[in-house]
C-alpha cells in the first residue's frame, strides 16, 4: 500500500485525479497566492453577489468559504489602467498608464505605451521574498517599444517568472474566424514559395556573378521584385486585428498566430494547473487573468446554449467551470490550507457591449453606469472575494470600502515582504480588516479618476456609517433618456459629452447605492461640510501627484515595426498548440 501511494504522488497529473497529493505548499509562515481576475464581469452577474438566475457555484464557493467584500472598488473603468493599479498598488496616474484622449487603453501590440519598468508589481515584490511567480491569461500591460522581438513590457520585466497567454486583449475580430485553419494551410505555402524564389534569384545571381550561367539582370531583378510583392500583397491583405493582436504567447515564443479563441481558456486552465505541480512545494504566486466575459465571448460548443442569459451567460458559466477546476486542482495538490485565493474583475460590465438588441456585456446589479465611466458606480465596483482558510473567517462579509490597490500591501504583508519607501502606495494592508482586528477600512478617502480627469470622490467617516460619494463631472449618457453611452460606445471623460457639476452632485451611498437621488442644501443638513471636506482631502491628494509622461496618450500609436511576428515578416501566421 504504501509502494502505491508512493507511486500515486511520484505522478502529478495522476495525485490531481485521485486526491492523493501530500499537504504541502508553505515555506515558513508565507502562504502560496493564487490570485483571480476575470475581464469586465459585473458584480451584478454573481450569484453571491444576489443574481438568482445565473449559475455560478464555484464563485460561489469561494464566497461561502472566504471573506466577501461588498464596496470593492477598481482604480479606473478600463482595462489598463485598472490592472496598471491593481499590479503596482498606485492610482494609475501616478505612473502614467491614463489617457487625455478617446482610447484609455493600450490599442495595439503595435503601441510601444506599456507599465513604465520603474514600476514595482506586487510579482516583483514576492519574488524578491523567494517566491516562485507565474501569470497566465491576460497581460494588457504592452509588449515591445523598439522592435517586434524586444520585449520591453513582457511579464518577465516586472518580477513574473513565467508567462502564458494573450499580451493584449480580445477584440471584435478575435472570435469566431471561419477561415482561420486555410489560411494558416496557405501561408506555410506560401513562405515555402518565397523562400524557393529567394534561393533561387540568390543561386542565378551568383552564378552570373561567377560566370556560370548566362542570364539578364532583368530576370534576377524581376525575381526579387516578385518575391517582396507576394510579401507585400500578403501583408496589405491581413489588416485585421486578428492576425496581429489575437496571439499566444509561451515565456518569449509566439505559439498562435492569430489564436483559436475558444480553445484559449481551456489551455490556460492546464497551464495553471501544471504550474501548481511543479510548484507545489511553495511559496508561490500565480495570477490568472481570465479572457472571459470580455467581447466576443468566445465559447466552446460544450457551453453553448447552457445559460438562460445567451451568449453572454454561457461564457459566464464557462468561466467559472474553469475556475472550479482550479480549485479543484489546489484542493487535489493538497495546497488548500496553505493558500490564499483572490478573485475579482477589473472593472464593472460592459453595458454598450450589444450586437442588434442582444445584450452581449455584464450587469452591474443596482449600481448604475458601466465600463468606461470613471465615476459611478457601476463602472468600478466589483467582486472581491478572499479564501485564505484557518486564516480569514469564512463567511464574512465586509460593507467597509476596499480596493484592487490594496492587494499590493496585502500581498506584502503576508509574505513578510517590505513596501517601497521612494513612492506613494494608494492601497492598504487588508489583512487586519479581513481578520476582524479592526473595523474600519484603511481607506477614509478613494479618489476615482476617468483617464487624468478627476470625476469623483467618496468619504466614509470612521465614526459614521454613512459612505459620501461626490461627483464632478459625469458623462452625457447618449441617446438621451439612456443610462449608457451607446452612440460612443464607451462613456468619454471630457469635453463636450461630460457634464461639470458646479455645484458637485453628492450622495450618500449607505442610503442610495444606486446614486438616483443626488443630496442638495435643502436635503441634507450635512451638504456644506461634506463637499469641504471633500474638497479639501482631494486638495491634499492633488500634492501627491507628480506629473509623468502619459502612456496612453503620447506612446499609444500602432507600428507595424512593433507588431510580433511568429515567423519571418510578413508571414506572421502558426499554431504550435494544434498537437499539444
Amino acid at each position: 500500500m504504501m509502494k502505491l501511494r508512493s507511486l500515486f504522488t511520484s505522478l502529478p497529473w495522476l495525485c490531481v485525479l485521485l486526491n492523493t497529493c501530500p499537504s504541502q505548499g508553505v515555506t515558513g509562515k508565507k502562504p502560496n497566492v493564487v490570485l483571480i481576475m476575470v475581464d469586465d464581469l459585473g458584480i451584478g452577474d454573481l450569484g453571491c453577489y444576489g443574481n438568482d438566475t445565473m449559475r455560478t457555484p464555484h464563485v460561489d464557493r469561494l464566497a461561502r468559504e472566504g471573506v466577501r467584500l461588498t464596496q470593492h472598488i477598481s482604480a479606473a473603468s478600463m482595462c489598463t489602467p485598472s490592472r496598471s493599479a491593481f499590479l503596482t498598488g498606485r492610482y494609475p496616474i501616478r505612473s502614467g498608464m491614463v489617457s487625455n484622449k478617446i482610447s484609455r487603453v493600450i490599442r495595439s501590440l503595435g503601441a510601444s505605451a506599456g507599465l513604465p519598468p520603474n514600476e514595482t508589481t506586487f510579482a516583483a515584490l514576492l519574488k524578491k521574498q523567494g517566491y516562485s511567480t507565474g501569470l497566465i491569461g491576460k497581460w494588457h500591460q504592452g509588449l515591445n517599444c523598439q522592435s517586434r522581438s524586444d520585449h520591453c513590457h513582457h511579464p518577465y520585466n516586472y518580477g513574473f517568472d513565467y508567462f502564458y497567454g494573450m499580451p493584449s486583449t480580445l477584440v471584435d475580430s478575435c472570435w469566431p474566424d471561419p477561415s482561420r485553419n486555410m489560411e494558416l494551410a496557405i501561408s506555410s505555402r506560401l513562405w515555402l514559395c518565397v523562400q524557393l524564389v529567394a534561393l533561387a534569384a540568390l543561386t542565378v545571381t551568383l552564378g552570373k556573378l561567377s560566370r556560370w550561367i548566362a542570364v539578364s539582370w532583368s530576370l534576377i531583378l524581376s525575381m526579387i521584385l516578385f518575391v517582396f510583392l507576394l510579401g507585400y500583397f500578403w501583408f496589405s491583405s491581413y489588416t485585421s486585428q486578428l492576425y496581429w493582436d489575437c496571439l499566444l504567447l509561451r515565456e518569449h515564443e509566439i505559439t498562435e498566430q492569430p489564436m483559436k479563441a475558444e480553445r484559449a481558456g481551456s489551455i490556460m486552465v492546464r497551464e495553471a494547473v501544471s504550474f501548481l505541480e511543479r510548484h507545489r512545494q511553495g511559496p508561490f504566486l500565480l495570477l490568472f487573468c481570465f479572457l472571459h466575459v470580455h467581447i466576443p465571448l468566445p465559447t466552446a460548443d460544450a457551453f453553448m446554449g447552457v445559460s438562460k442569459h445567451g451568449l453572454y451567460g454561457d461564457n459566464l458559466q464557462e468561466m467559472d467551470t474553469m475556475l472550479g477546476k482550479i480549485l479543484d486542482a489546489i484542493d487535489n495538490l493538497g495546497l488548500k490550507n496553505h493558500t490564499l485565493v483572490y478573485f475579482t474583475s477589473d472593472h464593472g460590465g460592459h453595458l454598450e457591449a450589444r450586437r442588434g438588441h442582444i445584450q452581449l456585456g455584464g450587469s452591474n446589479g443596482i449600481y448604475k453606469g458601466g465600463k468606461g465611466m470613471g465615476g459611478w458606480e457601476g463602472g468600478i465596483r466589483v467582486p472581491g472575494l478572499i479564501r485564505w482558510p484557518g486564516k480569514l473567517p469564512a463567511g464574512k462579509v465586509i460593507d467597509e470600502p476596499t480596493s484592487l490597490m490594496d492587494v499590493f500591501p496585502t500581498l506584502a504583508a503576508a509574505s513578510g515582504g517590505t513596501l517601497p519607501q521612494d513612492r506613494v502606495i494608494d492601497g492598504r494592508n487588508l489583512l487586519p480588516l479581513l481578520r476582524g482586528d479592526v473595523q474600519h477600512s484603511g481607506h477614509e478617502f478613494l479618489f476615482h479618476y476617468c483617464g487624468p480627469y478627476l470625476h469623483a470622490a467618496r468619504w466614509h467617516p470612521k465614526d459614521s456609517k454613512a459612505v459620501w460619494k461626490v461627483h464632478y463631472v459625469t458623462p452625457v449618457f447618449q441617446p438621451p433618456g439612456s443610462q449608457a453611452c451607446y452612440v460612443t460606445t464607451y462613456c468619454r471623460c471630457s469635453g463636450e459629452l461630460v457634464t461639470y457639476h458646479d455645484p458637485p452632485l453628492l450622495f450618500d451611498l449607505s442610503r442610495d447605492p444606486s446614486e438616483s437621488s443626488p443630496l442638495t442644501q435643502d436635503t441634507e443638513p450635512l451638504y456644506d461640510f461634506v463637499i469641504k471636506t471633500v474638497a479639501d482631502a482631494l486638495e491634499e491628494h492633488k500634492k501627491t501627484i507628480v506629473p509623468v509622461r502619459q502612456q496612453l496618450s503620447e506612446l499609444n500609436y500602432d507600428s507595424v515595426w512593433l507588431r510580433p511576428c511568429c515567423g519571418v515578416f510578413p508571414f506572421c501566421l502558426c499554431d504550435k498548440e494544434e498537437n499539444s
